[in-house]
């Protein structure tokens, strides 16, 4: 059963949760799957009214909004996931994690498919906006605050607005280390300092000449 197997994985993976059962009173994120496999039960049977009204009243207790037609694989770890947005045609492969904030959204501009596809072992930061109808491969991290509008290979971590990759497969950070990822931005600036440092030293010798 998805939701035993959703609260072992948060048991597992919470270094703050003490015991399944503080999990399953407690957790918003939990609540918030509790919602919509029961929504996502009556959506694939086409009881559509149903299925809202279920994925609403889930969206009003938890303040996790979860269409119930997105497809969710086992263990998905909702942390805090307050402001948390999963629409209707997104998936989310096994063991994904997802920080408040997150969105799995759509441009506005695609038909049929308009979410994003997550692979295995995903995480996602706080505040981190995935939109559009492309897939993030397996064991990809996306740091927080970082906009996402185009296709993140397997193993890699993605930083920023819009979203560059900053490492690819090799050493990657902790599950829940979402600190030490190199800033792309604060590498160019640094960068941009060197070379303003290096023609300064230039005009010098160009002047005392």
């Amino acid at each position: 059963m998805k939701i035993l197997q959703d609260l072992k994985s948060i048991k597992a993976r919470d270094p703050a949760a003490r015991n399944v059962l503080e999990i399953f009173f407690l957790y918003s994120g939990f609540h918030a799957l509790i919602y919509y496999r029961i929504g996502n039960f009556f959506y694939r049977r086409k009881l559509f009214f149903i299925a809202r009204l279920i994925s609403q009243m889930g969206r009003f207790f938890t303040g996790i909004e979860i269409h119930p037609g997105a497809t969710i694989g086992r263990g998905l770890f909702i942390d805090h996931g307050s402001g948390v947005v999963i629409g209707e045609t997104a998936e989310i492969g096994d063991e994904c994690t997802l920080y408040q904030g997150v969105t799995l959204g759509g441009t506005g501009k695609d038909t049929g498919k308009r979410h994003p596809t997550l692979g295995n072992g995903v995480l996602v930061g706080a505040g981190a906006k995935v939109l559009g109808p492309f897939k993030v491969g397996d064991r990809a991290k996306i740091a927080a605050g970082s906009v996402v509008l185009t296709e993140i290979p397997p193993d890699c971590t993605a930083v920023g607005a819009p979203a560059r990759i900053v490492r690819r497969g090799g050493e990657r950070p902790a599950d829940l280390d979402q600190v030490h990822i190199p800033d792309p931005v604060s590498q160019e600036l640094c960068k941009l300092h060197a070379e303003i440092d290096k023609l300064k030293k230039e005009l010098e010798k160009m002047q005392n000449s």
